[in-house]
């Protein structure tokens, strides 16, 4: 077993910012032959799937009922 190998990623991986430790745990635990969250919501915004919404009354004001 290669303790130092293993010693060195730790420390790189502890050094990381929040952003690149996400990064790494979608490269390392996530199948990417799957489209991200990301990827769909971005889709869904340019493809103009939800446009539809835009023209939708709104239902509901800060006044209806009691705030939770």
């Amino acid at each position: 077993m290669n303790t130092k190998l293993v010693e060195s990623l730790v420390k790189v991986i502890l050094s990381l910012s929040e952003e690149e430790r996400s990064l790494l745990e979608e490269k390392l635990f996530f199948d990417s032959s799957y489209p991200s969250t990301r990827d769909l919501m971005q889709l869904a915004q340019y493809g103009k799937a939800f446009d539809f919404l835009y023209y939708e009354p709104d239902l509901y004001t800060l006044e209806d009922g009691e705030p939770i």
